[in-house]
């Protein structure tokens, strides 16, 4: 595995080696001591997956309260844009966004630390996302941001896109800002 450059501090991005021959590949996904070398150190307690269809929109995500959570993300079949949005007050990126292609070809994975908002988009017929989070979903800090906030200006591939009445109605950066409890500690 290897650290890729980021334009988003904080954010990483890891591209595995994929061992391949006639037969298929292989490749890890996860390996504890190599990932703490790349600077991922967190305990993951908890895998999500999820299985969406072409031009659904998942995002833009987030946990405050007591159970923040940080996440390792991979698309394990087809394809997707993953985003991730800088919510750190006082980080020189706060507000900013990078997005990354996702696929079960390449293997790329994303770690969105705990004070960035995270959704994607899917490019492909149908795509499976796998992530780890470093703390338990806890209902009463489900947060989000809309993934249409112009401040923001995230740029969406594909089109129109499937999204939730949840991320359709979540509220714009500006109107939760003050009560964003991520400070950036650069």
């Amino acid at each position: 595995m290897k650290r890729l450059d980021t334009r988003l501090p904080g954010l990483i991005v890891i591209e595995p080696a994929i061992h391949g021959d006639s037969r298929g590949w292989f490749q890890e996904t996860y390996r504890q001591n190599v990932l703490a070398d790349l600077g991922i150190t967190d305990d993951f307690v908890q895998d999500n997956h999820s299985r969406s269809a072409r031009g659904v929109l998942r995002g833009l995500h987030f946990q405050v309260g007591e159970h923040p959570q940080a996440k390792l993300v991979r698309c394990a079949r087809g394809a997707i844009v993953d985003v991730a949005v800088d919510l750190r007050r006082g980080s020189p990126t706060y507000g900013q966004w990078e997005a990354w292609t996702l696929d079960d070809e390449r293997g790329l994975q994303i770690y969105c630390p705990v004070g960035f908002a995270h959704g994607f988009v899917v490019l492909s017929d149908v795509a499976d996302v796998v992530y780890r989070c470093s703390d338990y979903y806890d209902p009463a800090g489900d947060s989000g941001i809309r993934f249409d906030d112009p401040t923001i200006g995230v740029e969406w591939p594909g089109g129109p896109h499937s999204v939730s009445n949840r991320d359709a109605n979540a509220p714009f950066l500006t109107e939760i800002a003050g009560e964003l409890p991520f400070e950036w500690r650069g």
